[in-house]
């Protein structure tokens, strides 16, 4: 008798203020390079939709989450591009026995305009998770360190499965 694929949910989060126009960087988002926009502070590049998307895979699979595995404790992630992470946090995910099976990304902020770029997005989070990635953005409504422009925001999910 088949052993039946039981599928596990994960849920991560990630949050990043606007670098400050003394300590200004460039905006990463969804693994793309936004020329001209206000970059985000943090320990790597503060992508908050990779971040968000390798957090949910931790989630998924039980087996800690972004901090534990890339938190600031770790000097060699400093400065990290937020696709190298989700590459890697997939590659410790299927080490520990788990398959991905997608991940979904919402990310909340008021520029940039993510539309024009969605699909160029997915394929580049895709290609570092090996497992779909879909990315979908809101904004709040002018609502909260989002809607003030102080920040950005993302929320994701991941589905994995033990393999084999």
């Amino acid at each position: 008798m088949a052993v039946p694929i039981i599928p596990r949910t994960g849920i991560g989060i990630d949050v990043h203020a606007f670098a400050t126009a003394d300590n200004p960087r460039a905006l990463w988002l969804g693994g793309l390079l936004w020329d001209g926009e206000q970059g985000l502070a943090g320990h790597s590049d503060g992508d908050p939709v990779a971040h968000a998307a390798a957090d949910a895979l931790f989630s998924a699979s039980g087996i800690g989450d972004l901090g534990t595995h890339f938190g600031t404790d770790r000097p060699e992630f400093a400065g990290a591009s937020g696709v190298t992470l989700l590459a890697e946090a997939a590659r410790i995910v299927r080490a520990e026995g788990f398959e991905i099976g997608n991940i979904a990304v919402q990310f909340v902020a008021n520029r940039p305009k993510f539309g024009p770029r969605r699909q160029e997005s997915q394929a580049v989070l895709s290609a570092a998770a090996g497992a779909p990635v879909s990315v979908s953005a809101t904004t709040s409504d002018g609502l909260g360190f989002t809607g003030r422009g102080e920040g950005i925001s993302a929320l994701a999910t991941a589905l994995v499965y033990r393999a084999g």
